[in-house]
């Protein structure tokens, strides 16, 4: 009988189909094998010793564990047991060994804890040789032993791990060991920016392959967290969310760049923007779990915070990039006319700095650095911006995949390497992945993210929002396209080229365009809030244009080609209102300003903020003018005056975000029968996360009522005290109700525009 060293270095070559014939060809599950070691000789391997005592063996070498060599005779022990359980499920003798002990899966999840704390804290001279490539190959494996041998489904994997006393370590060493990885692939790919290295190219062949390794534990991970109660788990660790662990690793993928050498290397160029968008997509699942705020928790510790904001700019960047750039990627020679998925980046993109932006930390941080990546999107040339943010079909939409991972196969190039015997056709290594369907409203949901991006940082709310933030955003906004216009002469240039001209006509298409999403992806408030931007930015272009006139002595008729916004800009008539719901009867006004007057490029405009102010309510604008609308009977004034109108602000829900409390209230509500029934936005509880989550948004909550409703619908909840409970009976309550205010609102409306 050989050795078990013996034994693993033999078998970790043979593919579980070699394996299987080799045992049905034996007696009493002992194998006969020949090792060519100058000339041919018989061994024999005793499976019923050699499978129990695998993971025990394999444990005792972790625990003395060097550099090198050992780390490569690990990655064989673990290349055998994939080949094993692979093959058990076809073989029942092998299965009963090998599955049904229980004391066997204790010492195969040991195996996997304690081998990836090794990994985690290896970070020296990892980056020599083919320590990179087994390091890589290392940790992908262990994680996937788990679906291996103990479940393949993520609900079931979810309840054993939480059921081991050490998951939290377990979560600490997987996140960490995969840091290592990208680490090492950061130093590689930089290291390749100081040389010439062709596409195809053994070494270029190697960093994809370290990249694919680290994609597929990543997306293990993404697995798991879209997994509630694993979710729910990572946000009370501390080292990963209170610590910044899952942050830090964050900000190492998003700073992963190709080097120009290999720009054409599509695989490898698509690999890297796929791992950007699955770090992306963990976060999201954080930032929207409902159990416990991830970006509190970030908060309580000012280096993480300043670790959240660096990391916000990465993705402000990354967006920026990709839309100030037509990616036009030609194939390499390796893998020409092959196309491949990059990844959901820019949509997770967008939803990160949609939660961010309404997140009371990071709200204040969003508010200047915001404005440069909004204005290069509003910037664009007319027809252009119409066509790629006010359409429902795009030329091309951003296709994700799934790693189809075998840690068996992909084992081999780091073992092949680590003996010096690696070829470039056997480097040639691709895992196999299978792309995701497109989601039918991805369009809708890039736009409808912009249009919450701006409601958010334009929303003022006295309690919550510092006073100097009062059109703070407004203010940027102005700041960045006066210091960015061309100047202003006789020979005026077309009004197209006037940035500030073409950002305002296209918000206003944009305000347009926007009412066709709601209710599913944007609500009333969201409308309310694009729309009285627009409004202000036009008015003070206006004025811009005006002064510069004036300045200049520009004729009249030059003006007029100057400023076509007026004419630009889409007529509202009608502004749909978010899903009825009640607010806090502690509720706090909250207040829209109305236009301030033109600011210098200097931006020494502090002490010119004007006094008058707009109060809204659910969505509703009201000025001096619209002073009328309450005799109207459209909102309720207040002991404030006849201008304010109250409105509900709730800074509860655990998260003091910019969130409004859907809880009752005896505040006006203002409501449409679309948006009063189900749209499906309740939580299924199986954590599972669409990309494109048509789900409206539970914030932005404001809803309206006038005071005649309010006492015709109490009158009728006296005859119907249980009307909450019946459907059909709210139905038509909010049919009827929603009439009157329609016919209100368009009325109010007509004469606030006359």
């Amino acid at each position: 009988m050989i050795a078990m060293v013996s034994a693993v270095e033999e078998l970790s070559w043979l593919t579980s189909k070699e394996l299987g014939e080799m045992l049905r060809e034996s007696d009493n599950f002992v194998l006969q094998s020949k090792i060519e070691d100058g000339g041919p000789k018989q061994v024999l391997v005793d499976m019923e010793k050699v499978v129990p005592s695998l993971p025990l063996h394999l444990l005792a070498v972790c625990l003395e564990l060097g550099q090198g060599p050992d780390l490569t005779y690990v990655l064989r022990g673990i290349r055998f047991l994939h080949s094993l359980s692979d093959l058990a499920s076809r073989h029942t003798r092998l299965e009963q060994v090998l599955l049904d002990d229980v004391k066997l899966s204790e010492q195969v999840m040991d195996l996997i804890f304690f081998l990836l704390s090794i990994l985690a804290e290896q970070k020296e001279n990892n980056n020599v040789g083919a320590s990179p490539l087994v390091h890589a190959s290392l940790v992908a494996g262990s994680l996937h032993l788990l679906t291996n041998y103990f479940s393949s489904q993520w609900h079931e994997l979810v309840h054993i791990l939480l059921a081991h006393p050490k998951v939290d370590i377990f979560m600490d060493v997987a996140f960490d060991s995969l840091h290592e990885d990208v680490r090492l692939l950061s130093i590689r790919l930089s290291s390749m920016g100081f040389g010439f290295f062709p596409v195809g190219s053994l070494e270029s062949r190697l960093a994809h392959f370290i990249c694919q390794q680290c994609e597929a534990s990543l997306q293990f991970l993404l697995l798991l967290c879209q997994q509630k109660l694993f979710r729910d788990r990572i946000l009370k660790n501390k080292e990963l969310s209170r610590n910044g662990g899952i942050l830090s690793l964050s900000h190492t993928i998003l700073k992963l760049v190709v080097p120009e050498c290999l720009k054409q290397s599509t695989d490898l160029v698509a690999s890297i923007s796929r791992l950007k968008a699955k770090i992306l997509s963990i976060l999201l699942q954080l930032c929207e779990a409902e159990s416990v705020s991830y970006l509190d928790e970030v908060a309580t510790n000012p280096n993480n915070m300043r670790l959240g904001q660096t990391l916000a700019l990465e993705v402000l960047n990354l967006l920026k990039i990709s839309f100030g750039r037509k990616i036009n990627i030609t194939s390499d020679s390796h893998d020409k006319g092959k196309i491949y998925p990059m990844g959901s980046v820019l949509i997770s993109a967008l939803r990160l700095v949609d939660v961010f932006s309404d997140d009371s930390n990071f709200r204040s941080f969003f508010l200047t650095n915001t404005v440069p990546f909004l204005i290069q999107i509003l910037a664009a040339p007319h027809d252009e911006f119409v066509s790629s943010w006010c359409a429902v079909n795009l030329p091309t939409i951003e296709e994700d995949a799934s790693l189809d991972y075998d840690p068996f196969g992909a084992s081999e190039v780091a073992l092949l390497a680590s003996d010096n015997m690696l070829t470039e056709a056997k480097a040639n290594y691709s895992c196999p992945f299978r792309p995701s369907v497109p989601s039918m409203a991805y369009a809708q949901t890039r736009t409808s993210c912009v249009v919450k991006i701006i409601a958010n940082l334009h929303v003022f709310i006295p309690n919550i929002c510092e006073e100097q933030e009062r059109d703070l955003f407004l203010q940027n906004f102005q700041k960045h396209l006066a210091s960015g216009s061309p100047k202003l002469s006789a020979d005026l240039p077309a009004s197209s080229d006037f940035k500030a001209t073409k950002v305002c006509r296209n918000l206003g298409f944009l305000s347009d365009y926007a009412k066709t999403l709601v209710p599913n992806l944007l609500n009333g408030e969201d409308l309310v809030l694009l729309s009285d931007f627009a409004d202000k930015l036009q008015s003070w272009c206006k004025s811009q244009v005006a002064v510069k006139v004036v300045q200049n002595d520009i004729p009249p008729e030059s003006m007029d080609a100057m400023c076509p916004v007026q004419q630009l800009l889409p007529t509202r008539t009608s502004t749909p209102a978010s899903k009825m719901n009640n607010l806090p009867k502690d509720a706090q006004n909250m207040e829209v300003s109305t236009p301030v007057p033109p600011i210098n490029p200097e931006g020494n405009d502090e002490d010119e903020t004007p006094k008058n102010t707009v109060s809204r309510n659910g969505g509703f604008l009201q000025n001096a003018v619209g002073q009328d609308l309450v005799h109207l009977g459209v909102a309720r004034t207040t002991s404030g005056g006849p201008s304010a109108v109250a409105s509900g602000v709730s800074t509860g829900h655990q998260h003091n975000r910019m969130d409004l409390d859907p809880a009752s209230s005896s505040v006006d509500n203002f409501k449409t029968p679309e948006l009063t029934k189900e749209n499906g936005l309740e939580e299924d509880g199986k954590g599972e996360s669409s990309m494109y989550d048509e789900r409206q948004p539970k914030r932005r909550k404001r809803t309206l009522m006038n005071n005649e409703q309010i006492d015709e619908l109490e009158k009728a909840l006296v005859d119907e005290p249980e009307m909450h409970k019946n459907p059909v009976l709210l139905q038509s309550w909010s049919e009827k109700l929603s009439l009157q205010v329609i016919f209100f609102f368009t009325l109010g409306h007509s004469i606030l525009r006359s």
